[in-house]
């Protein structure tokens, strides 16, 4: 059977396409496999936070700047350390990219959440409040005198901050 100049065009068109779409899908493969690799070592590395019920599971680094925010979550300095004091940190959350926080909006009272220092001691906290603030409202990551983490990100469309407080459970077993 001939084939027409045409169909031999349509054809080569045809691989030229199904290449350039393996090629853009290997990419963002090998970017998400990348990726991944490098949140495991910064979890290995780090403090971990961690919702199950909400699937949230995130590396915790020192700091809260862009650059922090951009691999992961981040400790605001100066506040309590997981077991201790207010351990407050932040992270972005956004309907639009796949940021750590953005169940946040879904949690509920009583949820567990778990914080692993870098020594991988767990401590576990129970939610207890959830609350909108504004973003100049810092009062939140003030020492309260109790052992608890605050969880701060911002609402969807940007404006306010989402707040997640958990208490310490059993706090004289940590």
């Amino acid at each position: 059977m001939k084939r027409t100049k045409k169909q031999i065009a349509m054809f080569v068109t045809g691989c030229i396409m199904m290449l350039a779409g393996l090629s853009v899908l290997g990419f963002y493969g090998v970017r998400h496999i990348l990726r991944d690799i490098h949140r495991n070592q910064l979890m290995k590395e780090n403090m971990v936070i961690q919702i199950p019920e909400l699937r949230i599971k995130a590396p915790v680094l020192e700091g809260t700047d862009n650059e922090v925010l951009k691999q992961a979550v981040g400790h605001f300095p100066e506040t309590g350390t997981p077991g201790h004091g207010n351990c407050c940190i932040a992270g972005h959350s956004s309907p639009i990219y796949k940021e750590y926080f953005n169940a946040i909006r879904d949690v509920q009272m009583g949820m567990k959440i778990h914080l692993y220092d870098v020594q991988k001691h767990e401590y576990v906290y129970t939610v207890t409040e959830y609350r909108i603030v504004e973003p100049n409202e810092t009062w939140v990551l003030q020492d309260f005198g109790d052992d608890r983490v605050t969880i701060v990100t911002c609402t969807d469309d940007g404006s306010q901050r989402q707040i997640v407080v958990g208490q310490l459970d059993n706090p004289t077993n940590q």
